[in-house]
């Protein structure tokens, strides 16, 4: 057979099952994926979540992931953020012709790999194969269903004042690694992306503070962008201290030679929280014993006045507003 993606592969004759077989059944499989038209699967008893998400992400292999890995990741965090255990993901290949075999299996293999870490199974998929130059190489999307933890209600509409905002590790990685890996600016800086599946760790975070008010996956348009949705939603204002804000020093090296400013660079695997202030040590002491969390911190706190507003305290004292997030966020990262 073919070592590269061919339009035979998508037009649902031989190849078509031999790509099944060889790269998806092959690394997929599980007691709910099937040969039939839809998958019958057992139905949750309380509240589900439900999320898709399409990954473009370019280039597709970065250092600390790829799209495969990506596109578990990223829906399984948003029905995390939901306070849902995942249950269930299906997925959508459209695929390049040309693409080599080798490295859509490698795709593959890491969904399988992040989907177990997670405790989800993938039970439905489809595969479509344009012409080349239709797509940049593989596109991926997820649908993702789970199973909502009773009494647990979060939501960006939750935020009251006096909370404390947490994030659960140092901001921006991933942005910076995918704008590194494109390589157009010529500069030499090992940044890994953060890009992990953090249902684990949150679930142990609601054990132990379920009435956080807010959780969200800081992703395209990072932490600043989530806490001015926040602050809308909530009709709260929202205070940071710019000092208190992880940013790792490859991060922040890259920002200053660009001049990026960190909080708007994505996350893959940091999630703001928002949780009532007699609760904050509990959640930061839960929060630093779980994989992916270790580097958590309280950054600000929920305020009164400047509703709609994120106000940063400087390093000097003073106070202003964090710029609103523009049209075009960089880099662009999907």
């Amino acid at each position: 057979m073919d070592d590269r993606i061919t339009l035979a592969h998508g037009a649902g004759g031989s190849q078509t099952s031999y790509l099944i077989d060889k790269v998806f059944k092959k690394n997929l499989s599980n007691p709910f994926f099937t040969a039939d038209d839809a998958s019958v699967l057992p139905r949750p008893e309380g509240k589900i979540a439900m999320s898709t998400d399409g990954f473009i992400v370019s280039p597709p292999f970065f250092n600390g992931g790829n799209i495969g890995k990506l596109s578990v990741c990223g829906t399984v965090n948003d029905l995390s953020c939901m306070g849902a255990r995942p249950l269930y993901l299906t997925c959508s290949f459209i695929i390049e012709e040309g693409l080599e075999i080798s490295l859509l299996e490698k795709a593959v293999e890491s969904m399988a790999k992040t989907a177990e870490e997670s405790g989800v199974v993938i039970v439905a998929g489809d595969t479509k194969v344009a012409g080349k130059g239709q797509v940049d190489k593989l596109f991926i999307t997820t649908t993702g269903v789970g199973e909502v933890l009773p009494g647990v209600d979060l939501s960006g509409a939750n935020a009251k004042t006096g909370d404390k905002i947490i994030v659960t590790g140092d901001i921006g990685r991933h942005g910076c690694c995918i704008l590194l890996s494109r390589d157009d600016y010529g500069i030499d800086a090992d940044v890994k992306s953060d890009c992990a599946p953090l249902w684990k760790s949150v679930e142990r975070a609601l054990n132990a503070v379920p009435d956080i008010h807010v959780i969200r996956d800081a992703t395209r348009g990072g932490v600043g962008t989530v806490l001015y949705e926040i602050a809308a939603q909530s009709s709260v204002g929202i205070k940071l201290v710019s000092s208190a804000v992880p940013v790792s020093p490859e991060v922040r090296g890259v920002c200053g030679l660009l001049g990026l400013e960190p909080l708007y660079l994505a996350c893959e695997g940091t999630l703001v929280m928002i949780t009532p202030p007699d609760k904050a040590d509990l959640l930061l002491e839960t929060l630093h014993k779980q994989p992916y969390f270790e580097n958590a911190q309280i950054i600000g706190e929920v305020i009164s006045e400047d509703v709609g507003h994120v106000v940063t305290e400087t390093e000097v004292g003073t106070e202003t507003y964090l710029p609103k997030p523009g049209n075009e966020l960089l880099p662009r990262i999907c």
